[in-house]
């Protein structure tokens, strides 16, 4: 299973998201620091940086901060394992 499954699948069981959306943006960082070449990637960086977007109900009322919190809490794993970045756009339905 790759990183970005492990993500959709961890914060779609916690979460119950409206709707989620992840995205390896680890291309664009190729050769700055933290970026590292993973097998399967034809020798890009791959798997280190990543954006997410998730609507879902849980978010509501929450704070930015929270939100943000919440989802790095979900992820501490991936963070131990490599992940260097993770840009996060996290909001309630109808926001």
């Amino acid at each position: 299973m790759t990183v970005k499954d492990r993500i959709e699948t961890k914060l779609a069981s916690a979460l119950t998201p409206v709707s989620i959306e992840v995205i390896d943006e680890s291309h664009k960082h190729a050769g700055h620091a933290h970026a590292v070449t993973r097998p399967g990637t034809a020798g890009a960086a791959g798997e280190t940086h990543f954006r997410i977007k998730v609507v879902a109900e849980t978010f509501r009322g929450k704070s930015l901060i929270d939100r943000h919190r919440s989802i790095h809490h979900l992820l501490e794993t991936e963070f131990a394992g490599g992940m260097h970045a993770l840009a996060i756009e996290a909001k309630a339905p109808g926001e």
